[in-house]
């Protein structure tokens, strides 16, 4: 049984912040892969279509899920919305570890991060309802793992872009205080606008990367 005792206003709210993340997201995809393709490499491209599926996949599942009427159906969206967050965490990542030097730094942490994003989906999909706080643990473990390996990081990445990935991830962990609290008014719709912004920050990091400094 799912709790759904938002008011009127509280899902109006939720549904305008989900709207706006949609529209900025496929905004932003068409500019990414329209620069990708024209300025970058191949390689370029694809992690930047990786990272896109990512972005795309979390915000539709999330509307999906937050404005279905309680059903069924509800619950298995449900199942996608928690999934589809271990993979754009998965997929943010793919841009910049792709700007690592081939090695064990580099490929331990994308097997790392795609490991524990896959094993994060198969506990959403299979046990769907299950460890949903043990899962938010997994969600910030997974998206600050890339603190292990820093100083490469630092190396490879311009500074801006480091400092524009580590804004976001602050913003989302922030966010995590306002999904949990449940009986604060319009708590879904606050949450997910720190789920916009720190998307959002995360692109700017990723276009930075992909695009800025590849034309400078």
């Amino acid at each position: 049984m799912m709790d759904w005792t938002y008011t009127r206003g509280e899902r109006i709210a939720d549904a305008v912040v989900h709207a706006i993340g949609l529209g900025l997201a496929t905004i932003g995809a068409a500019l990414l892969l329209a620069h990708t393709t024209t300025t970058g490499g191949v390689s370029d491209t694809v992690v930047a279509g990786i990272y896109i599926t990512g972005l795309i996949a979390a915000l539709s599942a999330s509307f999906l899920y937050n404005h279905w009427p309680v059903s069924p159906l509800k619950w298995i969206f449900r199942r996608f919305d928690h999934s589809a967050i271990f993979l754009l965490i998965a997929a943010t990542y793919t841009p910049f570890l792709a700007q690592l030097p081939y090695g064990p730094v580099s490929v331990s942490l994308a097997v790392g991060v795609w490991g524990a994003a896959l094993a994060g989906i198969a506990l959403k999909v299979g046990l769907p309802g299950r460890y949903d706080r043990l899962t938010i643990l997994l969600y910030l473990a997974t998206g600050w793992s890339g603190i292990l390996a820093l100083p490469s990081l630092a190396e490879a990445l311009p500074e801006l872009t480091l400092a524009l990935i580590i804004a976001g991830g602050v913003v989302y962990s922030a966010g995590v205080i306002f999904h949990v609290w449940e009986s604060l008014k319009f708590q879904n719709a606050i949450w997910h606008g720190f789920v916009v912004t720190g998307a959002g920050i995360h692109y700017w990091a990723v276009f930075h990367c992909l695009v800025v400094e590849r034309t400078a």
